[in-house]
């Protein structure tokens, strides 16, 4: 079974229904170095891609409907980011029904360059790009999905310790990068917790 549509609607039905405790934590990690709504603003953005209109027979068009959801949904940096690496998978698929699960570690990687470029951020400043980047690196030549899921929890996961007792390097926690160490970055602990929901 190829990335498709369908499979990309189920995977978000399936992070809604745990989207309650999700927020919850994030906005428990943001709070001590930022605003606290970092799980307020990602939960606005699940419902939003709920809502949007997805096209069976073009994965690109699905992706550049989510790309709209997002944007229209926060303005926030997290947010501003997941809108350019949807934006970056609709123009890779563009006019495709499917594409191979291999596919995917280029494409990420593809979006994190943008996501870089347009953020500020580099590999190292213990944002949500360490955490895809590990990822990305991890599901490099798997093919199915269930194997590339499990992959990046543990890439994920892995990302997240090894950067717990590193200092923020951007954004607001950027201000407090002593206290930043220890505590984990709202941003990457998203990424684990929304790859975890898909598997429940």
């Amino acid at each position: 079974m190829a990335l498709n549509s369908n499979n990309l609607k189920a995977a978000l039905e399936t992070i809604s229904a745990h989207l309650p405790e999700i927020e919850h934590e994030l906005n428990s990690a943001d709070s001590q170095l930022g605003d606290g709504d970092t799980g307020v603003m990602l939960s606005r953005v699940i419902k939003a891609l709920n809502a949007a209109e997805i096209n069976p027979d073009d994965l690109g068009a699905s992706f550049t409907s989510y790309a709209r959801a997002t944007a229209s949904a926060t303005g926030s940096s997290l947010g501003t980011l997941i809108a350019i690496a949807l934006t970056t998978f609709a123009k890779a698929t563009k006019g495709r029904q499917e594409i191979a699960w291999l596919e995917l570690s280029t494409i990420l990687t593809l979006a994190l360059e943008n996501m870089s470029a347009r953020g500020g951020a580099v590999l190292g400043d213990k944002t949500v790009l360490d955490s895809l980047n590990a990822i990305a690196i991890a599901i490099k030549d798997i093919d199915d999905p269930e194997r590339i899921s499990l992959v990046a929890v543990r890439a994920a996961q892995s990302a997240l310790d090894e950067y717990l007792p590193r200092s923020n390097k951007v954004g607001r926690a950027r201000m407090f990068a002593e206290a930043s160490k220890g505590l984990h970055d709202p941003g990457m602990l998203a990424v684990l917790r929304l790859i975890e929901a898909t598997r429940r």
